[in-house]
């Protein structure tokens, strides 16, 4: 008798039997012990407690009893696998008692056995022969496995015997006795059949809850057949995927205040805040790696207002206001640090096919944006970086190009190169334009139901927003030279109040303007600085100004109302950063090169995104995802 029917499987799953490989196949004995015949089908391993005796041939009346200790063998589970190793070197295959081998234990015996029958088994892919009893395609070792259901149709009792371990069926013929036993025994085992293939199903969900440590329905049992290194790898698997699981539903679980822990975690919370609202940026971030509940007690808004108006961009304006409040603080501050580093992705949003001299705007998620004589509507994509190609309007009425527009009270007030100025509502069609100045008009305001215009006739007039006034002048205003910018005093007081600055050189022209409170503006042009004026300190001179390094002609600027400035250039498409609380310029990002060296006629900004606008392409300049 083959000696890997006495040993229980390296696993104790009837599907380990794939593990041995074909060189530790036993040798095959005489015809006259096997326990069934040439094709036969292949038998499970014995239980550890059905002796060898038994097995050789059992009296007629043990066959339910070796069948209802079978069925206990399978409830209960087999012995403990030992360690490979602990008991010496494996010896050859012999008959299975105890003590043969050097080195080697009875148990180690079986289990290189059981080893052995389970590669002869997974490498037998040969056609079994006929047997005594049966015939066709053979199930066993060295035939292709059959369905359940013509096993139950031979009748030979093939199931009830491999179940019971009664058996191992080799090559050669048995005696009449037990071809009859074997079918009796397989009427009883068909009978029996489903039941207790469904109690061996249900053994090993449950032995896949106990190894994982998951629910039962969690995760399907896998099928049959796997070698021991294999179900070892699920099983891995399986309790890395609990501990992901366990950690994520820890995660979501709300973080409490810990019980135990330092005295500076049983603070109340507002002396708590007190104290953590002195910590820099770098220490409030290590204090949120402590435990979950200060991770969260550090995500306050509170405590980060104080370290986010004293970053670049972070959406505080000079006098504390917020105007990003849906934003998380801490969020901003993070992305305030790319601004300050300078740490950017560059991309190319929009191009067009000739020189333009574009001008731009924003308004939510919606960029308008001067191409020739028409402004379009574009939508931003979610990420920010990019806009839908197909624009959302088309806003015309002039006859020449467009050189400036505003965005007020739910229209686009625009000035042309044809003298005129066009209002558009944005969300219909309706559009006036009338004509304004007897020369193109370069700049345009609007604010509180007035719109300021100046042209290149040295005059700025003002003009009534109101449907039932429009294209009626309510006051001329006579300059002395060309008027290229123009901005409206937030008080709207309509006079005039005074004039900037008197040590100008000539051609020192003011090319942008823009008001940061009622007293305080900024302004650039052809002298290559950035003032800043304060009308309370002095109308003559500014109190701060920035030089651009290179001497270039600085077309546009834009403020974060707090500390940071950008400036576009009149070369290689240049746009500076800078910190208003130093001299020099943070950061350089040349958007061009030399054989398409363009200004950058407009620029405007977020807290996460940047947009430059030249004479071939629009730029965008990503600071949340450098």
């Amino acid at each position: 008798m083959n000696a890997s029917c006495a040993s229980c499987t390296r696993s104790g799953r009837p599907g380990a039997w794939e593990g041995a490989s074909p060189r530790s196949r036993p040798a095959p004995q005489s015809r006259s012990t096997a326990a069934g015949v040439r094709g036969g089908p292949r038998p499970r391993p014995a239980p550890p407690h059905v002796t060898r005796s038994d097995m050789v041939s059992p009296p007629p009346g043990a066959a339910a009893a070796a069948l209802a200790a079978a069925r206990a063998w399978l409830r209960v589970g087999p012995a403990p696998r030992p360690l490979m190793g602990s008991q010496g070197g494996l010896g050859p295959p012999g008959d299975g008692g105890p003590g043969e081998g050097e080195g080697e234990s009875g148990e180690t015996r079986k289990l290189q056995e059981g080893r052995a029958a389970r590669g002869k088994r997974r490498k037998g892919k040969g056609k079994g022969k006929a047997g005594a009893g049966q015939g066709g395609r053979g199930s066993g070792a060295e035939g292709k496995p059959q369905p359940p259901q013509a096993k139950e149709a031979a009748g030979l009792g093939a199931e009830a015997g491999e179940r019971a371990g009664l058996g191992k069926v080799r090559e050669g013929g048995g005696s009449v006795e037990e071809g009859a036993r074997r079918i009796f025994r397989g009427d009883e085992g068909s009978a029996g059949a489903r039941k207790e293939a469904k109690g061996r199903d249900d053994g090993k969900k449950e032995e896949w809850r106990v190894r994982t440590g998951q629910r039962e329905e969690a995760r399907p049992a896998r099928a049959r057949g796997r070698g021991a290194q294999a179900w070892g790898r699920l099983a891995g698997t399986g309790a890395a995927m609990a501990a992901a699981a366990e950690e994520e539903a820890g995660a979501r679980e709300p973080a409490g205040r810990p019980a135990a822990g330092p005295a500076l975690l049983r603070l109340p919370e507002e002396l708590l805040l007190l104290i953590c609202s002195y910590l820099d940026m770098q220490a409030l971030g290590r204090l949120a790696q402590v435990c979950r509940w200060l991770r969260r007690f550090t995500n306050c808004d509170l405590l980060w207002r104080r370290i986010a108006r004293a970053s670049l961009n972070s959406g505080f304006t000079r006098l504390g206001t917020d105007l990003m409040a849906s934003v998380p603080v801490k969020e901003r501050v993070k992305v305030s640090q790319n601004w300050r580093l300078g740490r950017c992705r560059q991309g190319i949003l929009l191009k067009w096919k000739c020189s333009q001299m574009p001008w731009m705007q924003l308004e939510g998620d919606s960029l308008y944006i001067s191409q020739a004589n028409f402004i379009l509507a574009y939508q931003f994509r979610p990420d920010g970086a990019s806009l839908n190609r197909r624009p959302l309007g088309v806003f015309a009425g002039h006859d020449e190009d467009v050189c400036h527009f505003v965005l007020a009270n739910s229209h686009i007030i625009s000035a042309g190169g044809d003298g005129k100025i066009g209002v558009h509502k944005i969300h219909s069609t309706f559009t006036v334009k009338y004509s304004a100045h007897e020369q193109e008009v370069n700049c345009v305001d609007c604010k509180g139901g007035i719109i300021v215009s100046g042209s290149r006739d040295r005059t700025a007039k003002v003009w009534p927003l109101a449907s039932g006034r429009l294209g009626q002048c309510l006051h001329t205003i006579q300059t002395e030279d060309r008027v290229w910018s123009i901005a409206i005093s937030p008080l709207h007081s309509g006079q005039l109040m005074t004039h900037l600055g008197g040590d100008f050189p000539p051609g020192a022209g003011v090319l942008d303007v823009m008001y940061e409170s009622p007293s305080t503006l900024l302004s650039c042009g052809y002298d290559t600085y950035v003032r800043y004026w304060d009308l309370r300190a002095s109308v003559r001179k500014c109190v701060m100004e920035w030089e651009e390094p290179h001497d270039s002609t600085l077309y546009c600027l834009q403020t974060d109302g707090n500390h940071l400035l950008a400036t576009g250039s009149s070369y290689y498409g240049v746009v500076r950063l800078w910190d208003r609380r130093q001299r020099a310029c943070l950061h350089a990002f040349p958007l061009t090169s030399t054989p398409l060296s363009s200004p950058v006629y407009c620029l405007r900004f977020t807290t996460r995104h940047l947009y430059a606008a030249l004479s071939y392409n629009l730029h965008g300049l990503d600071f949340q995802t450098p």
